[in-house]
């Protein structure tokens, strides 16, 4: 076990923090603090910690003017149909009409908006593409004085489920 300060969340003070387990994934490291939840341990003692975080741009094609001013007709169309939701409950006109109106114009200010936007860039950007923050792996850590309960029930699940802890 190593023993670390960690920042908590900002309503918790900073207390001093042992890492009792290793994981390479979040999903790993959930489920280990689940199954603590489960044996009754005091899960708010627990701090899961990405560790060697890279940001991971997946690009997903390229990116032109038409094709950005049909992704913002898409957007403007669900904002002007909120909209039009919203004047249809209070106008005596035909709603179909009044939300029709709006989809319409949601759909027009929206392509135009994104391709002026796009169009803006002058060819500096593309593509478009999907940003995520991805850590190399997971360390579950607990406020040092309930430590060793946290290591015992890990190593007991560990034990029973067959399942990949890699202790501190």
């Amino acid at each position: 076990m190593t023993t670390t300060a960690l920042p908590l969340p900002a309503e918790l003070p900073t207390t001093t923090a042992t890492v009792v387990g290793n994981y390479p994934t979040y999903a790993a490291a959930q489920h280990a603090v689940d199954h603590l939840s489960d044996r009754g341990f005091p899960v708010q003692h627990v701090t899961i910690v990405g560790v060697d975080l890279r940001l991971v741009e997946t690009v997903t094609g390229r990116l032109t003017v038409p094709r950005a001013a049909l992704a913002g007709a898409g957007g403007g169309a669900w904002i002007g149909l909120l909209a039009g939701a919203m004047l249809a409950l209070f106008t005596t006109a035909a709603w179909p009409a009044v939300v029709a109106v709006a989809v319409l114009g949601g759909a027009v200010w929206g392509a135009v908006m994104a391709a002026v936007a796009h169009a803006a860039t002058r060819g500096r950007r593309d593509f478009a593409s999907h940003r995520r923050l991805a850590a190399a792996r997971y360390h579950l850590a607990v406020a040092t004085d309930h430590a060793d309960d946290a290591n015992r029930l890990l190593t007991q699940h560990a034990e029973v489920m067959q399942y990949t802890w890699y202790p501190s």
